[in-house]
């Protein structure tokens, strides 16, 4: 009887009481060549009308294997990622989009006003300016935190700023000398946020 599929096809007499006969009932053992997950399983056999047929293996997408492997985050890979922000702190930089900053030194005070979404600086005072320097009797004093006030007020207002905010650093009390730079602010014509 001659094989009609191939030259390589082998012709095998199996017993008629069985019909599918599989490599793991074999008495000799064949080691897989690959140790994919696709090779582990047997090759099935089946006999019919003395030829015999072999099933393909399953065929696996490893394009779709490893793409799922790779959107997958491993725990260490989750644990180095900060928590989401919150809604405050995704939208705070939109809805008051221009910080006041005030600084107070030994010998000077400082202020300006930036936009938060560029980092853009509108607006700045300080004392250390030559000619409020030569013009004061005292850099730090309350009619310096007045007069810094008053020039960041008009300087935003040049620049069509007219509501700024203000963020206290922990265990910052608005009083004292920052109470003076903020209530001259308003008192020119700048609204607080």
């Amino acid at each position: 009887m001659a094989c009609s599929l191939s030259a390589s096809c082998a012709v095998s007499r199996a017993p008629t009481r069985s019909l599918i006969s599989s490599d793991s009932h074999s008495t000799h053992s064949v080691k897989p060549t690959s140790l994919s997950w696709g090779s582990s399983f047997p090759s099935i056999n089946i006999f019919a009308n003395g030829l015999v047929t072999h099933l393909p293996k399953p065929r696996l997408n490893k394009d779709a294997f490893i793409q799922a492997a790779w959107t997958r985050r491993s725990r260490s890979e989750a644990a180095k990622r900060p928590s989401r922000k919150s809604w405050k702190q995704r939208t705070d930089m939109y809805m008051r989009p221009f910080l006041l900053n005030v600084f107070f030194s030994k010998r000077f005070i400082h202020a300006k006003v930036m936009h938060r979404g560029t980092s853009k600086v509108i607006s700045v005072a300080t004392t250390n300016a030559k000619d409020l320097r030569t013009n004061l009797p005292s850099l730090t004093d309350h009619n310096a935190c007045r007069l810094i006030g008053k020039l960041i007020a008009e300087r935003s207002i040049e620049a069509d700023v007219y509501a700024l905010s203000y963020e206290a650093r922990k265990d910052e009390r608005i009083e004292g000398k920052l109470g003076i730079v903020i209530d001259t602010i308003k008192e020119n014509g700048i609204i607080f946020v």
